[in-house]
């Protein structure tokens, strides 16, 4: 079965993520049981008081469907039935950022919330942005990565509360291969991405004019923003949990102490992690992709942890907290700060000496 290589065999999708592609499914006369069956998934698996399905089963499903109502574009048509609760805790995070940049941001930081399927990559080069998904199933059929740029299109949309400009789109598959001479086939991924993907990619890629990450967020709360960035953080760390359920230490886990310890010396590098806990900084990255992370997300995750601890000791000036953190300069700090919080950290500092001010507690 493609993209079922076993590589990410404990990733997991959320059953909210599953819910557009029941419903392109139902909306060919697919009833749940009929699809489960094709795609060799127990049928239980698909109902709601499951919390989460396997990824392997979601792609199985993805495949199904596609099969079963004879729709050469069933990924593209899955994608364009996504709403923002399909993204489950990290679609309300989208709700409350003040602009698309930050937006696209917190999608590459908290995707994993909704599912393991792959990892969004988001880069600024100067008058033009980069918007990138790595799959996590490279064997999968063309339909995985169509929904997914079908579902950020239209969420994408919804949030401007207007069509986005076009983007330039480059998918890593062969787009249908002979159905591509068809004007039909063509046109089909016009009308629900905007523009028609150049197939055959290196990479699944969206180029757009980098202007747009400034474009505010219509009717944004933004007073939401760190609120449930902390809890979106908090549902991170329960996910990956420092102990597997068998008592063993969790590979993120050793990860992070490594990281730690790296930060003391100027040393938390994957090179150097990787040395220090015996295995070769490739091993370590497919460990990590194992576990539904990398080592660039886990050694985020100490710094915004360390970070905001070392913000509340005002003896420490940001130029020492970047230099504490492995940052070369204090700007780089702050840029990645502001990712991680929605704010600088200067002004994340200032806010928790009002609200411990306010709980009357002794600030110097």
């Amino acid at each position: 079965m493609p993209g079922t290589d076993g590589r990410h065999a404990e990733g997991r999708v959320a059953i909210a993520y599953l819910q557009p592609l029941l419903e392109a499914a139902s909306a060919h006369g697919i009833a749940c049981a009929t699809l489960a069956q094709a795609a060799g998934v127990p049928p239980h698996s698909l109902e709601a008081p499951a919390a989460t399905l396997a990824a392997r089963d979601y792609v199985r499903l993805l495949d199904a469907g596609a099969r079963l109502a004879g729709d050469a574009h069933f990924g593209l048509h899955v994608g364009q039935r996504a709403r923002m609760g399909t993204y489950s805790a990290y679609g309300l995070i989208l709700l409350s950022c003040k602009d698309f940049g930050q937006a696209l941001e917190q999608t590459a930081r908290y995707e994993r919330l909704a599912h393991d399927l792959g990892r969004s990559t988001l880069q600024r080069d100067g008058a033009i942005a980069h918007y990138r998904w790595t799959s996590n199933f490279p064997g999968a059929s063309r339909h995985l990565v169509d929904s997914v740029f079908a579902g950020v299109k239209v969420c994408g949309d919804w949030l401007a509360g207007m069509p986005l400009p076009p983007a330039q789109l480059a998918f890593s598959h062969d787009g249908g291969g002979e159905l591509l001479r068809h004007a039909a086939h063509r046109d089909e991924y016009v009308r629900v991405l905007g523009s028609l993907p150049a197939f055959n990619a290196g990479a699944n890629a969206a180029t757009f004019d980098a202007r747009l990450l400034d474009w505010p967020v219509p009717n944004a709360d933004v007073s939401l923003y760190p609120v449930l960035c902390r809890h979106a953080e908090q549902l991170l760390a329960q996910r990956h949990g420092e102990v597997h359920a068998d008592g063993a230490r969790g590979i993120e886990a050793q990860v992070r102490s490594a990281i730690v310890a790296g930060l003391r010396h100027g040393a938390a590098k994957l090179a150097t992690i990787a040395a220090a806990l015996a295995v070769t900084p490739r091993t370590l990255q497919r460990k990590l992709a194992d576990a539904g992370t990398s080592f660039q997300a886990v050694l985020d995750q100490v710094r915004f942890g360390l970070a905001r601890d070392y913000l509340r000791q005002p003896e420490l000036s940001l130029v020492d907290i970047a230099f504490l953190l492995g940052y070369q300069e204090q700007s780089a700090f702050n840029h990645a700060f502001r990712t991680w919080a929605g704010t600088n950290p200067g002004a994340w500092r200032l806010q928790q000496m009002l609200e411990r001010r306010l709980d009357g507690q002794q600030v110097p």
